[in-house]
C-alpha cells in the first residue's frame, strides 16, 4: 500500500480534513490512503486559485509556455511510478497505464507550441478592430474515473496557457496519480495557479456553483453534466461538457471482416469499454452479420483478464464497485430478450466481467439504448446503409461514430450524415491534443483540445478604435 498523498492547496502540500481508502478493482486491496478534502478546504484552494489569477495572468505568455514544458519533463521522467499508480487505482493494464500517461505529456507538449495572438479584423484609415483573447479567471477541472490522467492534459495544459488559474478535482475512485502529480510539480508554478483536491463526491456541485469560479471543464456522465450545467446558472459561467456516448459503428458491406474485426474489437473493449467514444454499439450488413458475431467471440474468448500489472494481461476489471454492478446487471437482463455468446471465464475476485458479445438484440432495449461502460459490445444487423445511418442517428447521444469500409470515398461520402461530433473512418476513438473533440446532443456542449479547444478557457475582447480624422471623413 502507499502512503503520503496531498492536496495541493496555494502551492503547498497539506493533509485532508479527512482520509478515504482507495481499492485497486482487480485485488480489492487498498491501494493508498486519499486525503479527503473538507468544504473549508475548497473554500481555501479557490480562494488561492483567486490570489493567484493575476500574477499568473499578466505572466508573460512565454513564460507560460515555458512552465508546461518543465511539467510535461516532469511527468514524463516519471513516467513509469506514475503509470504503475494509475494501474493499480484504475485496473487498466500496464501497457495501456504507460501510453495514458504519455498522452497528457504530449498535451502539455502541444499546448506549449500554440498561440493566442491578437487577431487584427479591419485595419483602415476609419477603424482598427482587433479581437484579443483574455483569461476568465478560476477554472474548475473535473476528471473522471476511467482516463484520470490523459484528461488532464483536455484541460489543465490550455486553462494556464490562456492565463487562467485552476481547481482540479478527480474522480473520488481514482485521485491517487493525480496526486502524486502535483507533488511532482508544485514548485514549478506560482501559488494558486494549480490547486488539486479530492473528494468523496460531496464537493462537486460547492465547487461548479462558487461564484469566484468562472469556467467549468467537467468530463463525465450526461446525467451528472446536466447537473453541472444546472449549478453553473445563477453565475452563468462558461461550460465545457464533455459527456457520455454510445457510439455506432457501421461496417460497410465492403469491408473485410478478418481485416476490421480486431480494431473493431479493440475500439470496443480497451480499458474494458470504459471509454466515453468506445464502439457501444455496432451494426453489419445482414450478409456478414454471423461472420462478425464468430469473429469478435474469437477475439473475446481470447482476452487475458488480470491484474494490469501483470504484463500478459490484456484486459483488466471494471473501475468501481458501482459500474460493475451496472454491467453485470445489463448483461443478465439481456439473457431476456438476446443471445449473449459465451466467452472465457472471469476471475472470481475483483470486478471482472469478461469482455461478451450480445448478438440478435434490437433498440429499444437497455444494452443498445443506453451506456453500457462495460467489455459488452451488442451487434446489429441491418439491410440497408440507409437504415443502419438512420438507426445509428436514433439516440440521444451524438458523440462520435465510425464507419468501416475498404471504399474510402464512400465512407467520405457517408460521414455528414452521422450526427455526432466526430465521425471516425476504418478506425475509432482517436482522440489528438491537436483535434477538436466535442459531442452532439446529449453528449455536451463545447469542445476539447485543439485550437477551438484553447480558446474555449477565454473570453473574446474585441478592441475597436477610430482611425484617422481623413478616413471617417471619408465614410460620409
Amino acid at each position: 500500500m502507499t502512503d503520503h498523498f496531498s492536496l495541493l492547496i496555494g502551492g503547498a502540500l497539506v493533509p485532508g480534513d479527512d482520509v478515504m481508502d482507495i481499492v485497486n478493482p482487480a485485488t480489492l486491496k487498498i491501494v493508498g490512503r486519499a486525503p479527503r478534502a473538507s468544504r473549508a478546504q475548497l473554500d481555501l484552494a479557490i480562494a488561492s486559485a483567486a490570489a493567484g489569477f493575476p500574477l499568473w495572468r499578466d505572466t508573460p505568455f512565454a513564460v507560460r509556455q515555458t512552465m508546461l514544458v518543465a511539467i510535461a519533463d516532469v511527468i514524463d521522467r516519471e513516467r513509469e511510478m506514475l503509470a504503475a499508480l494509475l494501474t493499480q487505482e484504475q485496473g487498466k493494464p500496464i501497457a495501456q497505464a504507460r501510453v495514458e500517461v504519455s498522452r497528457a505529456v504530449e498535451a502539455f507538449r502541444h499546448f506549449a507550441t500554440r498561440s493566442l495572438a491578437p487577431d487584427i479584423l479591419v485595419d483602415s484609415s476609419a477603424r482598427r478592430v482587433v479581437a484579443r483573447r483574455r483569461p476568465l479567471g478560476v477554472v474548475a477541472a473535473i476528471t473522471p474515473w476511467n482516463y484520470p490522467i490523459s484528461i488532464i492534459g483536455f484541460k489543465v495544459p490550455p486553462a494556464l496557457l490562456a492565463g487562467n488559474t485552476v481547481i482540479l478535482k478527480p474522480a473520488a475512485t481514482t485521485p491517487l496519480t493525480t496526486l502524486r502529480i502535483g507533488a511532482l510539480i508544485k514548485d514549478l508554478l506560482p501559488p494558486g495557479v494549480l490547486n488539486i483536491i479530492a473528494d468523496a463526491n460531496d464537493l462537486g456541485g460547492l465547487l461548479t456553483s462558487h461564484p469566484a469560479v468562472a469556467k467549468v471543464s467537467f468530463t463525465g456522465s450526461t446525467a451528472t453534466g446536466k447537473n453541472v450545467m444546472a449549478s453553473a446558472a445563477a453565475s452563468l459561467k462558461r461550460l465545457t461538457l464533455e459527456l457520455g456516448g454510445n457510439d455506432a459503428g457501421i461496417v460497410l458491406d465492403d469491408a473485410d471482416l478478418d481485416h476490421v474485426a480486431p480494431k473493431i474489437f479493440e475500439s470496443a473493449f480497451r480499458n474494458s469499454g470504459q471509454l466515453c467514444v468506445a464502439i457501444k454499439r455496432l451494426y453489419v450488413p445482414l450478409s456478414m452479420y454471423d461472420g462478425m458475431c464468430d469473429r469478435l467471440a474469437a477475439l473475446a474468448d481470447d482476452a487475458r483478464l488480470g491484474d494490469g500489472l501483470d504484463p500478459a494481461t490484456t484486459m483488466g476489471p471494471v473501475q468501481n464497485e458501482a459500474q460493475f454492478i451496472r454491467v453485470r446487471n445489463l448483461i443478465a437482463g439481456a439473457r431476456d430478450y438476446a443471445t449473449v455468446l459465451p466467452s472465457r471465464a472471469a476471475p472470481a475476485s475483483g470486478y471482472f466481467v469478461s469482455p461478451t458479445i450480445v448478438r440478435d438484440v434490437e433498440e429499444g432495449t437497455p444494452l443498445v439504448d443506453e451506456e453500457q461502460f462495460g467489455p459488452v459490445l451488442p451487434v446489429l444487423p441491418y439491410r440497408t446503409t440507409d437504415e443502419a445511418i438512420a438507426r445509428a442517428n436514433r439516440s440521444s447521444f451524438g458523440l462520435g461514430a465510425s464507419l468501416w469500409s475498404t471504399g474510402a470515398d464512400r465512407a467520405d461520402a457517408l460521414a455528414p450524415r452521422l450526427d455526432c461530433g466526430t465521425v471516425w473512418i476504418n478506425k475509432h476513438s482517436e482522440l489528438l491534443p491537436s483535434v477538436p473533440f466535442g459531442g452532439a446532443k446529449e453528449s455536451g456542449l463545447g469542445v476539447e483540445s485543439g485550437d477551438d479547444g484553447l480558446r474555449a478557457f477565454t473570453q473574446l475582447q474585441i478592441i475597436n478604435a477610430t482611425g484617422r480624422p481623413e478616413g471617417l471623413a471619408a465614410l460620409g
